[in-house]
């Protein structure tokens, strides 16, 4: 998966502000009339994800995330790894109920 053609078919979404943008990260705010097409784009790219699942959160992805801030209940976590390349979106449902953020990255695994 490549990170740069990814991040360009998901900024086609309206977001409401976008806090970061850089080579390796993406962090932006939407409202919530927008999610089913960020959901859409992120299925399309990663599948189903990987939290909420019935599954537990792999170590893999939760040693990748850790440094981004935890997922927590409510919170959904798409992850895409192979060999040492990391690739995960986490949306951050917001108090208001009314707007999310994306935070969604590119990460070298260390061993």
């Amino acid at each position: 998966m490549d990170f740069e053609t990814l991040k360009s078919d998901i900024k086609k979404v309206t977001f409401e502000a976008v806090r970061e943008d850089s080579v390796d990260y993406f962090e932006a705010v939407l409202v919530k009339k927008d999610l089913a097409e960020l959901t859409s784009r992120l299925n399309k790219w990663f599948g189903s994800p990987a939290v909420p699942s019935d599954k537990p959160v792999p170590p893999q992805a939760q040693a990748v995330i850790s440094e981004f801030g935890d997922i927590m209940v409510g919170q959904t976590l798409y992850f895409w790894s192979q060999g040492s390349n990391a690739i995960f979106a986490m949306l951050w449902p917001w108090g208001d109920k009314d707007r999310i953020t994306l935070k969604m990255g590119q990460v070298v695994i260390t061993a």
